[in-house]
């Protein structure tokens, strides 16, 4: 993958490749962002990424040795071409919206990181537990209780935390978003689907994307 041109010169890490766009120059250029191969599981990336919200767990495969696991080395490569400051994350698995900054350009070890700790950090409220279906609610709970038994489990040395370190074990009665996404806490892919984003959020921006999540890593 090293030897890839469209790697080094495209997506390289660091600041020496192209604009970094801010909220402004969105509003204004309205220009078209493509996303990182990586996170639409184009086949020049070489790299599938496995990246677990619910632990924080990150690493992949390559297609050509898929029995092998290899680590998230692209984690400082620009999420998307123009660079930009901030990124709009909404999922179809979840009612919230995740902002995804830095001012360097957000990078795809941002998406997960934040990711990661928006979804472990935060807690469902009262009005957003009371908004679903009482069948949502117990199901919640359920995944909730498991989830908080498995970060028990892995204070002791099991696989929780992977690249970005594990997550906080939680209080009891205290639900977080992650419980919300029941098993699907697997990345997919990340795609732009301006007809839901209007739909779901009113308006739409270059910089919003939708996040496919799934209920297993392949």
């Amino acid at each position: 993958m090293a030897n890839d041109p469209i790697r080094v010169n495209k997506w390289a890490a660091g600041s020496s490749y192209g604009p970094i766009l801010s909220q402004t120059d969105l509003y204004l250029l309205k220009p078209v962002l493509e996303l990182h191969p990586i996170l639409t599981k184009q086949p020049q990336a070489g790299f599938i990424l496995i990246f677990n919200l619910l632990t924080g767990y990150t690493g992949g495969f390559n297609d050509n040795q898929t029995d092998r696991d290899y680590p998230f080395q692209a984690t400082g490569e620009p999420a998307t071409i123009p660079r930009v400051q901030e990124l709009c994350i909404i999922t179809e698995r979840s009612p919230w919206c995740t902002i995804v900054r830095n001012e360097q350009g957000v990078n795809l070890g941002d998406i997960c990181n934040t990711m990661h700790r928006e979804y472990t950090e935060n807690i469902i409220s009262e009005p957003e537990m009371l908004a679903t279906s009482a069948r949502m609610m117990e199901r919640i709970k359920q995944v909730a209780a498991r989830n908080a038994q498995a970060a028990v489990s892995g204070a002791s040395g099991q696989q929780w935390g992977g690249f970005y370190g594990g997550a906080a074990i939680p209080q009891p009665n205290r639900l977080k978003r992650v419980d919300w996404l029941c098993e699907a806490h697997y990345f997919d892919n990340m795609t732009k689907e301006d007809r839901y984003i209007e739909q779901r959020l009113g308006f739409t921006a270059p910089n919003i994307f939708v996040m496919k999540l799934e209920t297993y890593a392949n």
